[in-house]
């Protein structure tokens, strides 16, 4: 029981690593905000299931754990989706090919 809940902790901090290099690497809150609602849900909720198989965890504590994490798997994606709503509502233009070119172009990196 232990081996499974420290390789369900260990794959649910390999994806809040992923979430965390995909905040550095995307270039908009479109795709940022993307990456990082997706692995932080799946990370969360690999996290919780691995400390539920702990061994030394009681009934009442897995029940809020199990609580928690019903909560954050509706409420994460939803609370995103939210944040983009209002971005594009407020005017926020997603990144695009000509951006990267542009950039590209001051660089001197792109060569038409």
């Amino acid at each position: 029981m232990s081996i499974v809940a420290n390789l369900l902790i260990g794959a649910g901090l390999f994806f809040l690593v992923v979430s965390t290099l995909a905040l550095l690497i995307m270039p908009d809150l479109y795709t940022r905000a993307h990456a990082v609602a997706k692995s932080e849900t799946l990370a969360l909720a690999l996290l919780f299931i691995g400390v539920l198989f702990r061994p030394e965890l009681d009934v009442p504590a897995a029940g809020r754990l199990m609580f928690i994490l019903a909560v954050s798997v509706i409420a994460n994606p939803a609370a995103v989706h939210a944040l983009l709503r209002a971005a594009h509502r407020s005017g926020a233009l997603p990144w695009t090919v000509v951006d990267q070119r542009l950039a590209d172009a001051e660089l001197g990196r792109y060569r038409p």
